[in-house]
């Protein structure tokens, strides 16, 4: 792999010409393989799009400029240079709209949008969007949220229990597959909020439909699993 460090102002003409020429076409060929076609890019590995991204430090007008390509490589740069004091509900409606694979919705959730303050309330606005990725987002915020914020209390995650439920029913692929993975990662913090995602678990599976069939059947695997075993922790907060 070709390393090529900046040697003078970084800019968005500069960023792009270096992710040209770090692209490799088998990366972008293989991206294929994982459902990602939603947008141009060039072909570089998380390792290189990180190692950017750690270079260039945190620039938000840059990010934003990095958004406006539509690259993909692009768009996950300016997830991790952004900065996180100057999100707003505006930015995140805005980026939310561009979304085109589960990956740059996953990695801006993960690296950007989890820090709003309205976090958790654009989690639940997005799960009632029609397009398959914005509806995504609402749910993939709500699994990076179960993951990082460890200062919530249960009833910030139960209030999302209502949607989960609603939505299970959604058939497409990368909306099914996030929904599953918050009721896991909801029930993973703590063994309260455990047996609670079990029940709304088996809620799910009774509502009977194929899509909400497998959207409770994986999550109960593994969290009676989890359960059972006692590899989930017991939070004494009340």
């Amino acid at each position: 792999m070709t390393i090529i460090i900046f040697d003078f102002m970084i800019t968005t003409a500069a960023i792009i010409k270096r992710l040209k020429q770090e692209g490799n076409p088998e990366i972008l060929e293989g991206r294929k393989h994982f459902g990602i076609e939603g947008s141009a890019g060039f072909g570089l590995s998380q390792p290189q799009i990180r190692a950017i991204a750690k270079e260039i430090g945190k620039n938000h007008q840059l990010a934003l400029e990095l958004w406006e390509t539509g690259y993909h490589e692009a768009r996950h740069i300016a997830t991790l240079i952004a900065d996180k004091k100057l999100i707003t509900d505006q930015l995140m409606d805005k980026w939310v709209k561009d979304f085109n694979s589960w990956d740059i919705v996953d990695g801006c959730c993960s690296n950007y949008f989890r820090y709003s303050p309205n976090a958790y309330q654009k989690a639940i606005e997005w799960t009632k969007r029609k397009k398959e990725f914005e509806k995504r987002a609402g749910f993939s915020l709500m699994c990076y949220l179960a993951c990082h914020d460890k200062k919530a209390d249960d009833k910030q995650f139960e209030q999302f229990f209502p949607y989960i439920y609603n939505e299970s029913d959604d058939a497409r692929n990368f909306v099914k597959k996030a929904i599953n993975w918050a009721i896991r990662q909801i029930g993973k913090r703590n063994v309260r909020l455990c047996k609670k995602a079990i029940k709304l678990a088996k809620e799910i599976k009774a509502k009977d439909d194929p899509a909400s069939r497998w959207v409770a059947s994986g999550a109960l695997r593994e969290l009676e699993k989890y359960l059972k075993e006692g590899k989930i922790k017991v939070d004494e907060r009340k």
